[in-house]
């Protein structure tokens, strides 16, 4: 009786001595709920409906950033990125070093052969043919004078049962135009369901109403790297670590060791010299080539695919020294700052980087092993395109950095 006589005391001994976070409760304003009058001028906001009547400031309702469609919250965090496995080619272009990473939404799949033909739809439509046409994809990539690859090079793109494999043969180029197409077509719709019946062709919501989204782009590479590792699920009290990852799974190998599964390989890759699926009857890795962009089980974000089946663009332009000439938050290289393309002498053939030089991460169907830790790097000019490189689409979270914001 008295511990609770006490208590009472010094709460009300608080809220007399102007304390305004009890334990009950923070009413303090926040995004979400952020009253009805202003903090500093007592003047009142309005919302949405009684603006045009009232004339007044317009607080619009918000809910929290909506993620982009197929979009999975990445949420961000201290990290260290880099190679953790022995540096076979000696390349020491990505040595570990640690960052921090805001968080983001990233594609949870790869972007598919369907979505890109619903692309080439609406630019065919809408856009001029000189536009269409460099937008399709080089269905050459899979053609080799060696080997019977003339089925791939005629349907995989279109043919409905790739329906759901990731689309290739697409160059960095071409992926951020659809980055930049899929931003205004999603935003357009976004628009018709916030006007309604009002709603005119090239209307967009204000930033302010927090409906529309930011941009969708390509990762950079310390988001597509972090995000791969999903280290999240190795998360043991505090800020502690139960281990570090090498791929995107737990353990020292590409098998899997969980119940059901035993020995399963869990990504698609290319097994050995002449080996990529495994036995008839027994196709341990699922595919000869690419195989469905749900094929195998999602890492600790829920993200598919992030080691084998294609790699991925990222925006990052190519150099050797990137983990040294970098900022160790959020850090991305956009331009030859530091580290000028006149050093490698790429004009006269004395070397392959240039600021054209763009990262592919994540490992493909036709690469070995090693390359499906996400520490491991490569780069291919921003205008070329293979049948081992694919891509997914990032957007940048904003305001407050939690799924629930």
């Amino acid at each position: 009786m008295k511990v609770s006589y006490y208590i009472i005391l010094i709460l009300v001994g608080l809220a007399i001595g102007g304390c305004s976070i009890l334990p009950f409760g923070n009413s303090n304003p926040s995004a979400r709920n952020p009253g009805s009058t202003s903090t500093t001028t007592n003047l009142e906001y309005f919302s949405d409906a009684f603006a045009e009547d009232e004339g007044g400031f317009v607080v619009a309702s918000f809910d929290g950033q909506t993620p982009g469609p197929n979009q999975i919250f990445v949420q961000g965090g201290r990290a260290v990125l880099g190679t953790y496995e022995e540096d076979v080619f000696f390349t020491h272009d990505n040595v570990e070093r640690t960052v921090t990473v805001q968080s983001f939404y990233l594609d949870q799949t790869e972007i598919a052969n369907i979505h890109w033909l619903e692309y080439l739809f609406y630019i065919k439509r809408d856009s001029s043919e000189a536009f269409y046409q460099s937008a399709l994809p080089d269905t050459t990539v899979w053609d080799k004078e060696l080997a019977y690859n003339t089925p791939y090079v005629s349907n995989y793109l279109r043919y409905p049962g790739f329906r759901y494999y990731p689309v290739v043969g697409i160059s960095w180029n071409q992926a951020a135009d659809y980055c930049r197409w899929r931003t205004e077509a999603v935003n357009k719709q976004k628009a018709i369901e916030y006007y309604g019946e009002d709603y005119v062709d090239g209307d967009l919501p204000p930033i302010e109403s927090g409906v529309y989204l930011p941009e969708f782009r390509l990762p950079t590479e310390a988001e597509w790297e972090y995000a791969a590792y999903g280290q999240v699920g190795n998360q043991f009290l505090d800020e502690n670590q139960t281990q570090r990852r090498l791929y995107p799974w737990d353990g020292r190998t590409i098998r899997s060791s969980k119940s059901g599964s035993v020995g399963k390989f869990q990504a698609n890759f290319k097994r050995g010299r002449g080996d990529y699926a495994g036995i008839a009857g027994a196709l341990n890795d699922a595919g000869f080539v690419t195989t469905s962009i749900y094929e195998y089980a999602p890492n600790d974000f829920g993200l598919y695919n992030m080691a084998g089946n294609v790699n991925e663009w990222v925006f990052d332009i190519y150099r050797p020294l990137n983990f040294q000439d970098m900022e160790d938050l959020n850090p991305i290289r956009k331009s030859g700052f530091l580290d000028d393309e006149e050093d490698y002498d790429y004009e006269n053939f004395n070397s392959m980087i240039s600021n054209a030089s763009r990262v592919y991460k994540g490992g493909s169907w036709a690469d070995g092993a090693m390359w499906l830790s996400p520490g491991t790097r490569r780069f291919l000019d921003q205008d070329s395109a293979a049948a081992t490189i694919g891509f997914r689409c990032a957007t940048t979270a904003l305001g407050t950095a939690t799924a629930s914001n």
